[in-house]
């Protein structure tokens, strides 16, 4: 029996949100017919590295199915070519209309024509959502008119085909058609994607990653799971200083300095100035860009950039045996190298055995102390960890980052995280020591969730020491953001033996293979090993050589196929593309995207193949997710007060 208080707790919360009873009754209908709609679709997409031209066609796409609901329309009624064509138009409306207007003859014709099916398409885009929701949607004007063509009334086929008809012939006489095409292409994408979740690795490699986290920003729904690279880039913002000489070294690598320099401001001419007085006389062989556009750069732009590149390298690997010294329960002393070089021999000592170097070129190491830094590198790093340190629009971006993610999420009774759980040969969870206390599994992965928390919300006041755990998770085996037993950036640069320079994965990647393995996992989060799944990424699958990304009888998903253009050449294709909608998860794989200019002038879409098609025995509803469950308690809570307000009456 109710007591009193609870009533009257009721009564209160109640004649706050609703004039009277049928305002309440009137919600609950509500909620009750959303939780029986079809679920929203979500994509899943991971190891963007900054290619923001193939993620942003992803995201105009729909990730093919924008293109599927087109030929579901009309693929008996209008020519394939018909198809592509409007299909290009939904994804870049404005670029598209200024090529149509030069081609078409008859421009009322072919705005009437263009009008209608779209109309169609976006009738099919929204229908599995309510009409107020597709109605907040519209975010280009047009609200009304766009809801009344997509909810038609009952009539007649005589009368709505002459009410259709003047809504249509009065945009078109009003010269509004295009900001209209443009209105329902948005429309279209917008209802294409209910919730998006990027499973790590924005920045590093590609051009572009600031332009992928501004398309990210004005995203309606979306969760972020970070990835080793993301993870380095906060570390370097919070004034990390391995972090920071990593995030440069990196851009070096992959000739994108213009990344720090005009997106985000940083001051390279320190660092640019220093490594052409001191390498002068070096041709840096060993630091050429990885890649290299020779029609916008020449010889001189790649010599600077490979002395650029050394120069931090060197700078960079002097840091973290400072590091390593300094953090003894880091376990690393296997990664001071610097030190065991013979310059003159040309020899290095790894894991007591010898290995030819091929630089014997390393004027700033002080043979009395290798890990100093020179007066010089000195104000270069310090320059540098101003720059990112005040940098307003990183400072901006990272912000974001950290506000929208996390290490892992459970959505959906889906598992997400980037890389790994650290794992034990014999399939147990790995107990690590971090933070002075010995820990595994989950809990492992929530006080780290909650200390990268910690370190970006007080990065002006923080321990230099705490802030220094940034840089191991990035380089750490024990690390879940890496899952590795080295980071072998020195063997790679400098060994002559390649053998040398291979990571040996942790146990975690071959376990998984194991649908057991797999359960366990997901048992460790809470979840259901029937319906639940991981989806990771991180690993390039090499699906060339035949390696697939399902593993587990399916219960884990690897989605890294390769977004950036240097993995791809190893990979084969340009990465996956993961749908969860009402009738179960999708995944296609990608072949590479090859120009904006060719999407919209050729027509050219990014070739996806299905992977895999995992449907259930029933089509999921609203009621069966994560939102349903709330609306489910909301609804609970509503009954309750209905029946004291009646009771009360």
């Amino acid at each position: 029996m109710e007591n009193n208080y609870d009533k009257k707790k009721y009564l209160t919360l109640l004649s706050k949100e609703y004039k009277n009873i049928y305002e309440v009754a009137e919600e609950i209908i509500n909620l009750q017919a959303i939780i029986n709609l079809p679920k929203g679709t979500e994509m899943f997409l991971s190891d963007i590295h900054g290619e923001y031209a193939p993620f942003e066609h992803i995201l105009n796409n729909g990730g093919g199915i924008i293109k599927s609901k087109i030929n579901d329309i009309f693929g008996t009624t209008i020519t394939k070519k018909e198809r592509t064509t409007l299909a290009t138009l939904i994804y870049y409306p404005e670029e598209k209309l200024k090529l149509i207007k030069e081609e078409v003859d008859d421009l009322n014709e072919w705005y009437n024509i263009t009008l209608y099916r779209l109309v169609e398409v976006a009738k099919k885009a929204s229908s599995k959502y309510t009409r107020s929701k597709v109605r907040k949607a519209i975010t280009s004007g047009f609200e009304y008119v766009i809801d009344e063509l997509l909810n038609m009334p009952n009539w007649n086929e005589k009368d709505k085909e002459r009410y259709y008809k003047a809504i249509i012939s009065t945009i078109i006489e009003l010269n509004q058609a295009e900001s209209f095409i443009i209105a329902l292409s948005n429309l279209i994408k917008r209802m294409a994607i209910d919730h998006l979740h990027i499973i790590g690795d924005v920045f590093d490699r590609g051009a572009h990653p600031d332009l992928v986290v501004e398309k990210l920003e004005n995203f309606h729904s979306l969760d972020i799971e970070w990835g080793n690279h993301d993870i380095l880039w906060i570390g370097a913002t919070c004034g990390n200083k391995s972090s920071i000489a990593t995030v440069v070294r990196n851009c070096a690598r992959y000739n994108n300095i213009a990344i720090l320099e005009d997106a985000y401001g940083i001051n390279i001419r320190p660092l640019s100035t220093f490594a052409m007085e001191t390498y002068k006389h070096d041709e840096c062989k060993n630091f050429l860009p990885k890649v290299f556009d020779e029609s916008k750069y020449d010889e001189s732009d790649k010599e600077n950039i490979s002395k650029i590149h050394k120069a931090i390298t060197i700078i960079q690997f002097k840091l973290e045996g400072q590091m390593i010294k300094k953090h003894p329960e880091y376990h690393l002393d296997n990664r001071l190298l610097l030190d065991k070089m013979n310059l003159k021999k040309g020899y290095v000592i790894i894991n007591g055995q010898k290995y030819e170097i091929n630089d014997t070129n390393f004027p700033t190491l002080n043979p009395n102390n290798i890990y100093e830094l020179s007066s010089q590198e000195k104000e270069v790093i310090d320059r540098l960890c101003d720059s990112f340190k005040n940098s307003q629009k990183l400072n901006d971006h990272i912000d974001f980052f950290c506000k929208k993610g996390s290490l892992y999420r459970i959505f959906n009774s889906n598992l997400l995280f980037h890389a790994c759980i650290p794992m034990t040969e014999e399939g147990e969870f790995k107990e690590v020591e971090f933070l002075g206390q010995k820990i595994k599994g989950k809990a492992y992965l929530d006080l780290i969730n909650e200390t990268i928390n910690k370190i970006w919300l007080n990065r002006s006041s923080i321990d230099e020491n705490l802030l220094d755990i940034m840089w191991y998770l990035w380089i750490s085996p024990d690390s879940p953001f890496f899952g590795k037993n080295k980071m072998a950036t020195f063997e790679s640069y400098f060994v002559k033996d390649k053998e040398m320079s291979k990571e040996i994965k942790n146990p975690y990647y071959t376990l998984t293979y194991n649908e057991e393995i797999c359960d366990k996992i997901l048992q460790e989060f809470g979840l259901s090993e029937k319906d639940s799944h991981i989806v990771n990424g991180h690993m390039p699958v090499k699906a060339k050589d035949g390696e697939s990304p399902i593993r587990g009888n399916g219960k884990l998903l690897v989605i890294d196929g390769g977004f950036a253009k240097s993995y791809q050449e190893t990979t084969g294709n340009a990465g996956y593309v993961l749908t969860y909608n009402s009738n179960g998860l999708l995944l296609s794989q990608n072949q590479p995207f090859e120009s904006v200019d060719k999407a919209i002038i050729e027509e050219k879409d990014i070739i996806s193949e299905l992977i895999v098609r995992k449907t259930g025995s029933q089509r999921k509803l609203v009621g069966d997710t994560d939102i349903g469950k709330r609306l489910k308690s909301e609804i609970a809570d509503l009954e309750h007060c209905l029946n004291i307000m009646n009771q009360a009456n």
